[in-house]
């Protein structure tokens, strides 16, 4: 099994919020970690993840930001993914597997309108304002032959294809000013959204928060930096201990050549499919 890094080779305890492979012969794995600001301050993670993987060869994926000046903004990016996969695993079952990226699209903006009124009712159940839940939504679904997403606020979706390929779906929602960006309760937030497909032979994913977005692309044209994904891709290839892999994409995402650059939350979840 390779390595992310040379330098990046001491296991740390997994927290087990990931998976292996699926019976479509998936390879994911996915982490949140807290990022150094946030740590100074006594934060949470404000960042959060969820996925899974149906019969049918699909696999869907949830990853959220909680907006840093949000008191709950952990819990929105919480309720966000969690509902998102709940409502994907049930939608996409009732189809039976038979869905392509167009009907994905519809799949995907219902999922969107959810997850908007789950944040509304859990800012009802705690008496608060729904402002105080704030959070970014990004989710996909994807079979080897086609990816559909959906995204609201920052980060992104890239995607390679069989070729090496490397095509950014969706695009960093920053705003007007520096640090701004649209969040699932912001007003017009479902009309701003990005839902778009893709078709090709597919054989890697990856799902982003904007923490790593100035790694992860080269900006402000948005298009993916392969010397970032090109090992990520590798290491997901090759990996075959899943709590070894936990470990290593953890100490990763901790290590000072990423938090000398971003000090923020960071969530990566890292598709690899084998035919």
């Amino acid at each position: 099994m390779s390595t992310l890094s040379g330098e990046i080779q001491t296991p740390i305890p997994s927290d087990r919020d990931y998976l292996l492979s699926s019976p479509a012969q998936w390879k994911v794995i996915a982490s949140s970690v807290l990022g150094t600001s946030h740590e100074k301050r006594g934060q949470p993670c404000q960042d959060a993840h969820a996925w899974d993987s149906l019969h049918s060869g699909t696999i869907i994926a949830a990853i959220a930001d909680g907006a840093g000046s949000a008191s709950l903004s952990d819990i929105g990016a919480q309720v966000a993914t969690t509902t998102a996969i709940e409502l994907l695993k049930l939608k996409l079952t009732q189809m039976n597997g038979e869905g392509g990226s167009s009907s994905w699209e519809t799949v995907l903006r219902e999922v969107l309108e959810h997850c908007q009124s789950a944040i509304a009712a859990e800012a009802l159940s705690r008496d608060i304002e729904v402002r105080q839940l704030a959070t970014t939504l990004l989710i996909a679904i994807a079979s080897p032959q086609a990816v559909a997403v959906a995204q609201i606020g920052d980060g992104a979706v890239t995607i390679g294809d069989r070729e090496g390929n490397l095509t950014a779906l969706t695009s960093p929602d920053n705003g007007e000013y520096a640090n701004e960006t649209t969040f699932l309760i912001s007003p017009g937030a479902l009309d701003s959204a990005q839902i778009t497909s893709w078709t090709g032979e597919l054989a890697h994913l990856a799902l982003f928060t904007d923490g790593l977005q100035r790694l992860a692309l080269k900006l402000p044209e948005g298009t993916p930096y392969s010397p970032f994904f090109a090992p990520l891709f590798r290491f997901v290839d090759s990996m075959e201990n899943c709590d070894e892999a936990q470990s290593q994409l953890e100490d990763f995402l901790r290590h000072p050549r990423i938090s000398d650059r971003t000090d923020d939350d960071l969530t990566l979840v890292l598709a690899s499919i084998n035919r």
